[in-house]
């Protein structure tokens, strides 16, 4: 047995049955391509002792294409992908199966752009490959997920026809489970060797030359395509003898179309992936308690075999529910369910047939939610089509369901931890629930929940033990034991909403266990009583620190864990996590391996039960998300999203076109700094360096008159507030200050690494030091609140081409949620203060993206008067002729402009004609023209025609608006394709920020 990710499972089959693996990275897909190059690099060999050779290329179409040259040169090939990087291989998708060349594809499948972009997991993908001419194999499970690669391996070597192999995205490629791991004898037990000789016979070789993949005309293309039926018909068969032959040397039994449930069953379902875990719990539940239900589960979905799925549903069920986890809209409907319908009526046995659609993007597929369409299916006039899992009050699809019709085993333990990107909670609950898998017999699960955004946001593990075989592909929401591991989550989110009654809560405490009690929020009181909880606690934080760990508690809390979890001896389990650590930190060095382990033997001592009162000291205060002067939308859908609630969501609630808001992250406070930076106005210098490298723009500049600190419509300075004389002629008795934001700087320390002033009486102290968070927090939240009220500089004095003056310019990029410490976010922000307030961007998918655009807050702003920039993002690999399309639209619109403007010269009068050559080169310039353009709208509200309203919708294109191409992680191979070659020979006037300068520069760019 071996306790790892379907990632994993499938790229260990793959690694071994491949001679060439030609990858390209994509979440969450890329692990496999990065194991498969670990492995080769090691030089691990395959089934036949070669080292596979691995390449990555400039994109996912670059991987196609050097898979299928490397097929018809006879070398047995694979590659992984997921989501657009597998439409990206569509065209050399097609080739191949025309070809009939055997192949293995393995997708983590994930959802493909449309309104917004998601990382997270459902079919839209695969099913966007289904017409390619590629068998279709779908794994549920990790387990599945090696056994249906290797089955697939080998199928395609028989059948000729390439397969592609599928399991959902983070759902399955990352979730960590037990299974039985298949050796290289079984593997070697698949596998036909002469069938290896018939593709090695076909490659291209010039001692036999042939010709492959002409152009072919009318008179013959219809009838090649027609012969290769035979190929397709063969294949189901094919597959299922590989199905047989895995079982006679595993064990583990597949069919084409698996049937469980009731042999008399009245009504069943059909799906595939990973919602076949719930499916099992389901039918097992509502069979036990008398019902005759049953469920097919789809593996083989291309070629479909239309009689293997009807012999799987007994001849009893006359009500059919076919549940698609995708979208195609406009279609009579989802693909399964077509395939479904369209077996029934080949075959003449017509079923009252549902069509369904649930999880997409990852959504939670729950065992209440069958249960709830099961009862669908026994309605007399049931709805044809529904979805679940979600409230549309829209098209009113959605079937309501009720949450608490289903209740996990008690048998199962149930573990959730919440933690911070980058602070170790996710690495350490793999190991844990590999260190339980490899120590006992039990079965074991992780599975964990990550936010699109990096370090720096909120992760959420979820973790099962039992002595049974685990099928709950859903998260848990009724845990055993809760871990909280941010003292800040307490007052953001409601991390004991999932404890179950009588549940272990574990808290990341500064306060020991005699007084932590008086500092728990209201809420978190009442519930530790209500819920009988045992309380306890650690200063994780301290010990980390103490022992040279900084941020990362996760060594401390794991050891606690085990400590009064009780899933294993102690002191078994500590010896596991400390020979866990050498094989993790060993390469890093003996120091590292010796603070971790320093921290393993501190946390015991560190680790105290609380004694809980019989009542909350603490008042319960509802917590506000956003203040009441946020917008309405940010109110009834930001805010809903920011409290993790967003499931709850109604479909009217949301854009229909995938159309935000911005400025919305100066709402979102995560406090999540353990560490701010305090300034000392008498060391600064006035350089400004500290507000251009802050990665968040959470430290900001202002200059501004003496007078703006007293009353005068404002309220008066608070006590203590901080400012010093400014330096330079044009800030002759100026005030400067210089003010963090506490909630929303990270902590990174970039601004005290940069600031060159050094007190003269102490050495190590500088205008900006770093100082503990909590004993500044409030003082500082007040000094913000009021800095923000000061006002802006005008731009048109400021020296933008200065540091101090583009730092005086008001950063229209703010609080993003960047790893803390990024270095691409300061070329950003500083992008927006310098024409920001005039500005389109093009952003490539990647870093930029998520950073830039991704919900539930977005961190590009608007200045006072509601000008900023407007940002938008296509795909990776057109970015450059994104942006290029950008720049030739607001060059025809501004031409259109100008033409109405002469066409209308003589209604508006001379004043109009200075709008068409005015000087743009200076801020001043910028501000006469808005005045003009102003002006002008004012003029057109009095004229009746028609050109007078075509006007008024591009008047605004009369001011030079700045069109940026922004991007990075590798993304200047764009050069690759051509595409900022023809910006750059389009001679357009066009910004490009490339936030890889490292990549940027090998290119020669």
């Amino acid at each position: 047995y071996a306790t790892i990710d379907g990632n994993e499972a499938a790229a260990r089959v793959a690694h071994a049955l491949s001679e060439v693996i030609s990858i390209y990275p994509i979440t969450p897909a890329s692990p496999m391509g990065e194991l498969a190059d670990a492995w080769s690099q090691r030089e691990q060999p395959n089934l036949w002792g070669v080292v596979p050779d691995v390449v990555e290329m400039q994109s996912e179409a670059g991987a196609a294409g050097a898979v299928h040259g490397s097929l018809q040169t006879g070398a047995l090939t694979t590659t992984f992908t997921a989501s657009q990087g597998l439409l990206l291989m569509l065209p050399n998708m097609y080739k191949i199966a025309g070809e009939l060349t055997p192949a293995v594809i393995h997708v983590a499948a994930r959802t493909v752009a449309t309104h917004a972009l998601s990382i997270f997991g459902d079919h839209s993908d695969v099913m966007g490959a289904r017409q390619t001419g590629w068998a279709m194999l779908a794994s549920g499970s990790v387990q599945e997920a090696q056994d249906l690669a290797a089955i697939a391996h080998a199928a395609t070597l028989r059948a000729r026809i390439p397969f592609l192999h599928f399991f959902d995205g983070f759902r399955t490629s990352h979730e960590v489970a037990k299974i039985d791991l298949a050796d290289r004898d079984v593997l070697a037990g698949m596998i036909d060797e002469h069938y290896i000789a018939d593709h090695r016979l076909r490659a291209l070789n010039p001692h036999n030359p042939v010709v492959r993949g002409t152009a072919q005309n009318p008179d013959v293309f219809f009838q090649s395509r027609e012969a290769a039926n035979p190929f397709y018909d063969a294949t189901p068969g094919i597959v299922q003898e590989e199905m047989d032959r895995w079982a006679d040397l595993t064990g583990r039994s597949y069919r084409l179309f698996d049937y469980i449930g009731a042999p008399d069953a009245e009504r069943a379902v059909v799906i595939m992936g990973s919602g076949t875990g719930a499916v099992r719990e389901a039918v097992a539940a509502l069979n036990a308690a008398g019902e005759k239900v049953g469920a097919v589960i789809v593996r083989l979905f291309r070629p479909f075999d239309t009689a293997a799925f009807l012999g799987a549903i007994p001849e009893s069920v006359t009500s059919l529910g076919v549940l698609d986890r995708t979208k195609e809209p406009g279609s009579t409907g989802d693909p399964l369910y077509l395939d479904a319908l369209s077996a029934q009526v080949e075959h003449g046995r017509i079923m009252t047939t549902l069509a369904g659609r649930y999880g997409l993007s990852s959504k939670e597929f729950t065992p209440a939610m069958v249960m709830r369409i099961f009862e669908e299916l026994s309605a007399k006039e049931p709805q044809r089509r529904f979805t679940i899992g979600i409230n549309d009050d829209v098209t009113h699809l959605s079937l309501d369901y009720d949450a608490a019709n289903w209740q996990e085993p008690d048998s199962v333990q149930r573990a959730l931890f919440y933690g911070l990107g980058s602070d170790g909670t996710v690495g350490a609950n793999k190991s844990t629930v590999k260190i339980v898998g490899e120590h006992t017999d039990l079965h074991v699960q992780g599975h964990f929940e990550y936010d699109s955004k990096k370090s720096g946001a909120k992760t959420i593990s979820h973790l099962r033990f039992s002595p049974e075989p685990i099928t709950s592909t859903y998260l848990i929401s009724d845990a055993t034991f809760v871990a909280c591991h941010q003292w800040v989550f307490l007052e953001q989110i409601d991390v004991l909403a999932k404890a179950a009654q009588g549940a272990t809560f574990l808290l990341n405490s500064p306060y020991g266990p005699d007084e932590v009690w008086d500092h728990l929020p209201g809420n978190v009181q009442r519930q530790i009583i209500e819920k009988e909880l045992s309380f306890w606690v650690v200063d994780a934080q301290g010990i980390a620190r103490d022992v040279g760990l900084g941020g990362r508690v996760n060594t401390v809390l794991q050891t606690c864990f085990f400590a009064i979890a009780g899933i294993i001896p102690a002191n078994e389990a500590i010896d596991a996590i400390k020979d866990q650590i050498r094989k993790t930190y060993g390469k890093r060095g003996e120091v590292v391996v010796r603070r971790n382990v320093a921290a393993i033997e501190r946390a015991l001592d560190g680790l105290a039960q609380v004694e809980v009162p019989s009542g909350a000291t603490n008042e319960v205060v509802e917590r506000t998300v956003v203040p009441e002067i946020a917008s309405d939308f940010v109110q009834r859908v930001t805010a809903i999203m920011m409290d993790g609630q967003g499931d709850l969501l109604p479909v009217s609630a949301l854009p229909v076109d995938g159309t935000f808001p911005t400025g919305t992250t100066q709402y979102e406070k995560r406090s999540i700094a353990q560490d701010i930076p305090i300034w000392d106005p008498d060391i600064c210098i006035d350089c400004a360096r500290c507000a251009l490298v802050c990665p968040h723009a959470a430290i900001r500049l202002k200059i501004y008159d003496p007078t703006a600190l007293e009353a005068n419509g404002r309220a008066a300075a608070p006590e203590g507030f901080k400012w010093k004389s400014a330096t330079g002629r044009e800030f002759d008795g100026q005030y400067l200050t210089i003010q963090v934001a506490p909630d929303d700087c990270t902590g990174c320390g970039v601004c005290v690494d940069i600031c060159p002033a050094h007190s003269k009486e102490e050495v190590k102290h500088k205008a900006i030091d770093m100082e503990p968070k909590a004993d500044h927090l409030e003082r500082e939240r007040e000094w913000f609140d009021y800095f923000l009220e000061l006002p802006e500089r005008d731009r048109t004095s400021l020296k933008l081409e200065t540091v101090k003056g583009s730092q005086l310019a008001q950063p229209l990029f703010e609080y993003s949620g960047a790893c803390s410490g990024c270095g691409e976010t300061p070329y950003v922000k500083l992008m927006s203060q310098l024409t920001g307030d005039r500005t389109i961007i093009a952003n490539a998918t990647g870093c930029s993206s998520i950073y830039g655009g991704n919900l539930p807050t977005t961190p590009y702003t608007t200045t006072a008067e509601g000008y900023g920039p407007a940002w938008s993002n296509s795909l990776f690999e057109d970015n450059a002729e994104f942006g290029l399309g950008m720049r030739m639209a607001l060059d025809a619109l501004r031409e259109d402009a100008k033409l109405l403007v002469t066409a209308l010269a003589p209604e508006l009068g001379a004043e109009a004609m200075e709008l068409l050559d005015a000087d743009q080169s200076t801020e001043a310039g910028l501000a006469a023209q808005r005045r003009r353009i102003a002006a002008l709208k004012e003029q057109l509200s009095g004229v009746d025609s028609i050109l007078a309203r075509r006007l008024e919708g591009v008047a605004d294109y009369l001011v030079e608006t700045a069109v940026w191409i922004v991007g990075g992680d590798g993304w200047a191979y764009d050069i690759g394709f051509g595409g900022l070659d023809h910006v750059l020979a389009s001679g357009r006037d066009i910004n490009i920020l490339v936030l890889d300068t490292e990549v940027y520069s090998n290119t020669g760019g």
